[in-house]
């Protein structure tokens, strides 16, 4: 089963000048009909003004996975971790049992990024955070895994996450077709960032999404160049 969830359809939050909208349902935000899937909690599209900021706040026991689409994102957090991610690069952060973080625009353009929150296997864990850049030529035409709770995808240059999931990133040019497997049990999450993509019968405008459940493969077919970002849950 496929599920599209138009751009225009998703929740929304203006926080200052950071304006979100939102793929799931969190709390008391969102729609009620986008519920989670599986490990997969939040996926948020988020955009920051020039010289705006979500200031110091608290996570604990999620796993945060952040791609930065375009601008750069300053990252600060409690434990002295302080990056600035530029587009194309990756963040992740295991909140553990407490951190406090950060997120500004200190540039003079607009930032767009992903943010994508997972459930961690276990509680309480210790905080940490790393990072990694996925150039648009290393992404060409295939899926290239940015973050990975699976030990084989982490060996091979992912980010390790504590959660049952993997996610993953092409850029497809005009035209390209693509037959993608899934990892069973068939569930993910797939949005297309700035071009129209069709999946199956399903038409895509640039930043909608769909949620997978319970498919063997999707057929990908891109109308415009667009980046695709996946997330694929492995239980």
């Amino acid at each position: 089963m496929i599920e599209h969830r138009p751009y225009l359809s998703l929740g929304a939050i203006r926080r200052g000048c950071v304006d979100t909208r939102q793929h799931f349902s969190v709390d008391e935000s969102g729609r009620d009909d986008h519920t989670q899937l599986g490990a997969l909690q939040v996926w948020n599209d988020v955009e920051f003004a020039p010289h705006s900021n979500l200031g110091l706040h608290a996570h604990r026991d999620v796993e945060i996975v952040t791609w930065v689409r375009s601008g750069a994102i300053t990252y600060e957090d409690d434990a002295g971790n302080r990056a600035r991610l530029v587009a194309n690069s990756l963040h992740v952060m295991s909140a553990g049992a407490a951190i406090h973080h950060a997120e500004r625009n200190e540039e003079n353009l607009s930032a767009r990024q992903f943010q994508i929150w997972l459930r961690p296997r276990t509680l309480a864990g210790t905080p940490r955070c790393s990072t990694r850049v996925c150039s648009l030529g290393c992404r060409e035409g295939r899926f290239v895994t940015l973050a990975s709770g699976d030990p084989a995808d982490v060996r091979a240059g992912a980010l390790a996450i504590h959660a049952d999931a993997r996610v993953r990133i092409a850029t497809l040019r005009e035209g390209t077709v693509m037959q993608h497997v899934l990892p069973m049990p068939g569930s993910a999450y797939l949005v297309a960032d700035h071009g129209r993509l069709d999946v199956g019968p399903i038409r895509l405008a640039r930043r909608d999404g769909i949620a997978i459940r319970g498919e063997r493969w999707l057929m990908l077919r891109a109308l415009d160049d667009t980046d695709v970002v996946i997330v694929e849950l492995l239980r």
